[in-house]
């Protein structure tokens, strides 16, 4: 039997993951095993392959992988000793030892039927790797160690934190709520931030399209840029008297058409059909520097969503390099999107 890669979503996009990764991968037999998981298995695969396909714009639904080693019955009767008994019978009986130091993710996909709770059961596995010599953490080491709940099924996997595509257990980001915040669409910004390689400049010019009630600017000048916002709605009175802000009330459209300005960073979360939104960021793209970023959230439907992620990737790449497009945790019915102006 071929190993198996597994692989998150969010439960309501799983069905267009599965469609994506059929697309990507289609000598590869692809099944759901859990309410927001899939797995991949084909002879010869790896998770080098699957984590390079989804990697690529061509799948921005998969958020987290893992390379499955062994998997367990857990009845919903079983005691947890019988459960970590089992576990660490198939840790020991892997071709080679546990590495030295390991993120520890334990999590679970649904609903759970078991006789403990999956904060428990990391618990318990943390303390027995310790116990024989395991420097164990909740993310930060290049190996994953992972338990992740599927029914009464556990599944385990061990790989590199590269191929995971994300040092969060199934790929859920948990951010707290900071002081000040004005809007929950902030965490989809500080997400962006927090999780990838793409940051924004340590200065320079911000433009928000649609900022009201302000959240997306706030982030943006935590990050010091200075930031003009483009709304005719008001923005949150936290804002005011900050003089690093300029606050435009007008629509964005007429914004672009009359401004002279260049920006370093352009961003969109407006709820716009996507061909219009992704037609105002086309028109944003010529106001970025040389080097510019331009983030935008992608809204979606169900019966369209594939199609338009592809038709934004092809539009939006004629103008700036499309650096990413996924579905993060804090994203609901969209993606978000990044893209570079290159150097004139």
């Amino acid at each position: 039997m071929p190993d198996r890669i597994l692989a998150s979503s969010s439960s309501e996009w799983r069905d267009s993951a599965r469609a994506m990764l059929e697309t990507g991968l289609p000598d590869a037999l692809i099944q759901p095993v859990g309410e927001d998981l899939l797995a991949i298995s084909a002879e010869g695969l790896s998770i080098t392959d699957v984590a390079s396909s989804v990697a690529s714009i061509a799948n921005p639904f998969v958020r987290h992988l893992f390379r499955e080693i062994g998997r367990i019955e857990a009845p919903s009767r079983q005691s947890l000793d019988v459960t970590l008994d089992a576990i660490v019978d198939v840790w020991a009986n892997l071709p080679v030892p546990l590495p030295p130091a390991v993120s520890l993710q334990v999590w679970a996909s649904g609903p759970v039927d078991l006789a403990f709770r999956p904060d428990t059961l990391r618990r318990e596995l943390e303390t027995m790797l310790r116990e024989n010599g395991t420097d164990v953490a909740r993310a930060g080491s290049a190996q994953v160690l992972s338990a992740c709940i599927a029914g009464n099924q556990i599944l385990l996997g061990l790989n590199g934190v590269t191929n995971s595509l994300s040092d969060w257990p199934g790929g859920r980001v948990r951010l707290s709520k900071p002081k000040g915040q004005i809007s929950r669409s902030e965490f989809k910004l500080e997400e962006l931030f927090r999780t990838t390689d793409l940051q924004p400049p340590k200065r320079g010019l911000a433009l928000d399209l649609g900022a009201s009630p302000g959240g997306w600017t706030r982030i943006l000048r935590g990050y010091g840029l200075e930031v003009v916002a483009v709304d005719p709605a008001d923005l949150d009175p936290r804002l005011r008297g900050d003089r690093g802000i300029r606050h435009v009330r007008t629509t964005s459209g007429p914004f672009l058409r009359e401004t002279r300005d260049t920006f370093d960073v352009v961003v969109n979360d407006m709820r716009m059909d996507p061909a219009m939104s992704v037609g105002l960021m086309i028109d944003a793209a010529a106001h970025l520097r040389p080097g510019g970023m331009l983030i935008m959230t992608l809204k979606l439907s169900h019966h369209a969503a594939i199609r338009t992620v592809q038709n934004a990737v092809d539009r939006l790449g004629d103008v700036v390099d499309i650096r990413l497009v996924r579905q993060l945790h804090h994203n609901r019915n969209e993606v978000t999107m990044v893209g570079i102006r290159s150097g004139d």
